[in-house]
């Protein structure tokens, strides 16, 4: 399943602790469609259509379950679904992939791509804002391996939720503010407002991938974007995006 961008305008219980802050070596592998959402950016209501993107830390293992035994950290990041040229999502890609995007290569993207996919994962701290004294971790930036430096083997099974797709399997095994965060989106009250369809006697048709535009409507800011050198990547573990 393509999750196509275009360039065309915790709780559950569990307690939480950041990872501290520094490089990890990461592997994408988990892509859910939140679907589109009204936000307020800077007092004004607009309307965004939102991805969460989940990288595994195979080298940091925890016991999060005594009965799953030990399991990497897992860290997220949620975007806009656009490549537009001020998207962040764009600028985190331009950094993984090490080289800029062709206005072509930008007009619909699949990110699905992303999934399996390793990196150098840049880890931050920040306070939280309705709480300073609580402390947060976040993705800075991704990057291509050094040269010589080897992912792990992926650990978690590679997941991803799409509308297009929809999968109540899938959505329910979602932490429940995820769940929540989805019914929100215009998508998923368009699917409940419907009446439930009668099981189709012949094959259903291909569904549209998910894809990012270019033109889709940015966010409002744009991190700092720092692209390795050629010399620093490993041409031997070239990137499939």
């Amino acid at each position: 399943m393509a999750i196509i961008a275009k360039s065309s305008g915790n709780g559950d219980g569990v307690a939480y602790s950041p990872i501290p802050a520094g490089n990890y070596v990461a592997r994408c592998y988990s892509m859910i469609e939140i679907g589109t959402l009204n936000e307020v950016i800077l007092g004004n209501e607009k309307r965004v259509q939102k991805i969460r993107i989940t990288f595994e830390l195979p080298t940091e293992l925890k016991v999060f379950n005594p009965e799953k035994g030990e399991q990497p950290c897992v860290i997220s990041k949620e975007f806009t679904l656009s490549t537009n040229e001020k998207s962040n999502l764009r600028a985190f890609l331009t950094a993984w992939r090490g080289k800029a995007f062709t206005e072509e290569e930008a007009k619909a993207f699949d990110v699905a791509k992303l999934l399996g996919v390793p990196c150098l994962l840049n880890i931050i701290h920040k306070q939280g804002r309705k709480d300073p004294s609580k402390t947060f971790d976040e993705i800075a930036s991704a990057t291509p391996l050094p040269k010589g430096m080897v992912c792990p083997p992926q650990i978690n099974p590679t997941f991803e939720f799409s509308h297009s797709e929809w999968d109540w399997e899938k959505f329910n095994g979602l932490p429940n503010f995820l769940q929540e965060k989805i019914k929100q989106s215009e998508e998923y009250k368009a699917m409940a407002a419907k009446p439930a369809a009668p099981a189709p006697s012949a094959p259903a048709p291909l569904v549209q991938p998910m894809v990012v535009s270019s033109t889709t409507a940015p966010e409002w800011t744009q991190p700092t974007v720092i692209i390795p050198t050629q010399d620093q990547i490993d041409e031997s573990d070239l990137l499939p995006f």
